[in-house]
């Protein structure tokens, strides 16, 4: 057996019994079991350990766990012969790599299980013609470059011989490789992300094929050209054989187990066992033994149901576990002594001219269909990212002596270099939340009375639907300002390594996405339908990881100009009061789009289970709306859409301002004094809505007023962040939300005993800061500025102050 330079000559085959420290003499990692735990134990905690340190220097997994193998590998404590002997002996090598490799054929089997084939023919041409620009010259330049310097300048035989493979292996940009990189550093769900991504599936097209052929080449090196043709017809024979048999076969079974939404065990270990057999297969017809499981993972239908079973089976183990194994194991194999610096210059100049080839391959297309040259230079470093799929190709061309020990140490130093590289460049020049940051005012209290109001509403459970349909029948769409809804459907990405975003036309089947997508966008269409003429209604599925949503949250509503975005909880009320998380993801999600957001924020708390009231748009109820008014940019939003609502005639609204004893001459209380004044007079003669004032001490009496209220009400509007106020103490030392605000995470609390929804609006913040809503001067109303509503009558409305502190 070979282990890189050394050579194990003879094993006892009795040594491998089971033994124990009670044998005298024993030793327990003399037993191949023993000194795998071992080996797998060290390397995971010396990787952990790794990206613990790294982390916050913006490096990707990737870097950590090929430095966790280096640092027990000939690089670093490898220098101990002693401790090299004991914890990583040559007789334990091929336990350990086998291990490693038999979980890098599972790993590239689901990642490309997760890959959707479908959406990878609708890509748009931009992508299309990246990809193969990028792999086109990536071919050409680096490879003539590694032939000039191999005929004018002097090297040793070794590295001619294997420069023109490593010239080779700079062409390939693997779709999986991308995609880690991608996810670690968060990016995979915006513009840039998903551009990358689809570039990048169309450049691995050519760069599979060209794989297949360099495989080929390499179990030809002493046969002919007939031999030659006999493996690449072998590998095509193997793709038609993994699609028009094992596919059909694997379908059949599972049409068998009986289908529907769940999948059965057997199907499951089926699915196993083609893995292998397609892996043998491959090693068979003169392949890598990756090769079958990857095709066999392309033709497996991603997402639910077998998809998603598969990847709920098998993702922890193979990306969690076996997948940074195999990174460790080939950098314990690396050993940074054996380079000599001429092989370091010649091959940096490889790597380099390749760099920069991608970056301006990206760029020449991208000038073409009009994509910043910032954005293509971000999609350059992202492509030249590398992973597991470069180093397992370096790891077989080392077995079969393409390359030498030394030059798998340059290239696997090379892959380290360039991620530790472009990782931190790429969070350093692009920053996703740029694009939000808009001067343009986006808000309720900013819109004119007479303007459009554009609500996006984001849907995660059809169980909301009922509230949200109050919610926009409530937002008074008319003639005079009529309403427009964008849905987004928030849909878990499950079974698929790429997020989709769909635009959907309203006679649109959505056969592609699921049912319950469906089922929201037929109930938001008959809204508009109700409202014919007042409403139009667009709708969208996001299919993402919820840690990443939030992109395309935010991207929808820049896009689509929405002035207030509906979130919603990430709790659920039950019929009996009971309360459940049903995906802690979704606050993750609220919390940074409320940092993001382009337009106001509100997060909808759904109690409408518990309230039984009638859905308003069909039973044209009284739905009674309550605003509590503290002051500051929030409450103002909330005093706005308040005032909205109060213009159907369907909807009550009450303003409850909590005043604080003894600030009457407050610079505070006289500006919020001077915006009540202004939607007072506006609703003068509205017997719909009404002010009146509640005068407290402190935080304990504020809280018992709103206990005494709030059973009163439908929904209740509040601001998320209000300012510094002896009404707040105390409810501000604790929060169990903190997306909610103080206020907001009062009423939300479970211990909290009321039937009333709640919606907690945050106004649009101008690049993080918190806008001061208008002053506007008593003696000049005839010349009000748009952030309140339009008038309806010209008698008083009704006003109530509660002082009943004016006699002590």
């Amino acid at each position: 057996m070979a282990s890189g330079n050394k050579t194990l000559v003879c094993q006892d085959p009795h040594s491998y019994g089971h033994k124990d420290i009670w044998q005298q003499g024993h030793n327990l990692l003399d037993s191949p079991t023993c000194l795998l735990f071992v080996q797998v134990s060290l390397i995971t905690i010396a990787t952990q350990l790794v990206d613990v340190c790294l982390k916050p220097l913006g490096q990707s997994s990737l870097v950590s766990q090929i430095l966790g193998g280096v640092i027990f590998g000939p690089s670093v404590l490898g220098q101990n012969r002693m401790l090299t002997d004991t914890l990583f002996p040559i007789k334990g090598a091929l336990v350990l790599e086998t291990t490693a490799s038999f979980g890098l054929m599972f790993f590239y089997f689901i990642w490309c299980v997760k890959m959707d084939i479908a959406t990878l023919l609708k890509t748009e041409k931009h992508a299309i013609t990246i990809g193969f620009s990028v792999f086109s010259f990536t071919l050409a330049i680096p490879t003539g470059v590694a032939y000039l310097l191999r005929r004018y300048v002097s090297m040793d035989k070794s590295l001619a011989h294997s420069l023109p493979y490593i010239a080779l292996s700079q062409t390939l940009t693997v779709f999986i490789s991308i995609a880690i990189l991608l996810t670690d550093i968060k990016v995979l769900n915006t513009g840039i992300g998903r551009l990358t991504m689809s570039a990048a599936m169309f450049a691995d097209i050519a760069g599979f094929a060209l794989t297949v052929i360099m495989f080929a080449t390499v179990q030809n090196r002493n046969g002919g050209m007939l031999t030659l043709l006999w493996i690449i017809l072998s590998a095509i024979a193997l793709f038609i054989i993994i699609i028009f048999v094992l596919r059909p076969a694997i379908l059949w079974v599972l049409k068998r187990s009986g289908g529907g939404d769940s999948v059965n065990e057997f199907c499951i270990v089926c699915v196993f066992l083609s893995v292998l057999l397609t892996g043998f297969l491959s090693e068979l017809v003169g392949q890598h033994y990756a090769m079958g499981p990857i095709i066999l993972g392309l033709a497996v239908p991603e997402g639910p149901p077998l998809g998603t079973a598969l990847i709920s089976k098998m993702e922890t183990i193979c990306l969690a576990f076996l997948y940074p194994l195999y990174l460790a194991v080939n950098g314990l194999l690396t050993d940074i002594f054996s380079i000599d610096l001429q092989s370091v210059w010649i091959v940096t100049v490889i790597v380099v001219v390749a760099f920069f080839v991608k970056i301006g391959a990206v760029m020449l297309p991208g000038y073409y269909f009009n994509v910043s040259m910032k954005e293509c230079c971000a999609i350059g470093l992202l492509l030249n990212g590398r992973g597991i799929a470069e180093l397992s190709m370096y790891s077989l061309w080392t077995a079969s002596k393409l390359l030498s020990e030394q030059e798998f140490s340059l290239m696997v130093v090379q892959i380290v270099i360039i991620n530790a590289i472009i990782t931190p460049l790429i969070r350093l020049m692009y920053d996703p939340s740029e694009q939000y940051h808009t001067g343009r005012r986006c808000s309720i209290q900013h819109t004119r009375p007479d303007s459009e109001l554009r609500i996006m509403v984001c849907i995660h459970n059809h169980e909301n639907l009922p509230t949200i349909i109050n919610l926009l029948e409530a937002s008074h769409a008319s003639t005079e300002s009529t309403v427009a809804v964008i849905a987004l459907v928030l849909v878990e990405l499950q079974g698929r390594a790429r997020p989709i975003l769909v635009a959907h036309q309203p006679h649109h089947t959505m056969g592609s996405v699921s049912g319950n997508s469906n089922h929201i966008d037929n109930a938001l269409r008959q809204y508009a339908n109700q409202n014919e003429g007042y409403v139009s209604v667009q709708s969208f599925t996001s299919i993402s990881d919820f840690d990443t949503t939030y992109d395309d949250v935010c991207r929808v509503s820049l896009d689509m100009r929405a002035n207030i975005l509906i979130l919603p909880f990430h709790k659920r009320w039950e019929i009996d009061g009971s309360v459940h998380v049903t995906n802690r993801s979704i606050q993750t999600m609220n919390i940074r789009v409320l940092e993001r957001a382009p337009c106001s924020v509100g997060i909808l708390v759904d109690r409408g289970i518990l309230s039984g009231s009638p859905p308003l748009l069909m039973a044209r109820a009284t739905f009674y709306v309550a605003v509590f008014f503290i002051g500051g940019a929030d409450d103002a939003e909330a005093l706005a859409y308040g005032a909205r609502m109060a213009r159907h005639e369907c909807v009550n609204v009450t303003v409850v301002r909590f005043l604080l004893f003894g600030e009457e001459n407050s610079k505070d209380r006289k500006r919020d004094s001077d915006l009540i004044d202004e939607y007072r007079y506006h609703n003068v003669g509205n017997r719909r809505f009404e002010i009146f004032d509640e005068v407290v001490k402190d935080a304990i009496e504020m809280s018992t007023c709103i206990r005494r209220l709030i059973d009163y009400f439908d929904l209740v509007i509040v601001g998320r962040v209000h300012q510094e106020s002896a009404m707040l103490q105390g409810h501000d030392q604790w929060s169990e939300c903190p997306e909610l605000g103080v206020i907001g995470d009062l009423l939300a609390s479970p211990d909290f005993m009321t039937k009333a929804s709640v919606l907690v609006v945050q106004q649009q913040r101008i690049r993080g800061r918190i806008a001061k809503h208008s002053n506007t001067v008593p003696n000049q109303r005839d010349q009000m500025v748009h952030d309140v509503p339009i008038h309806e009558t010209s008698t008083a409305s009704c006003t109530i102050s509660v002082d009943k502190y004016d006699k002590i």
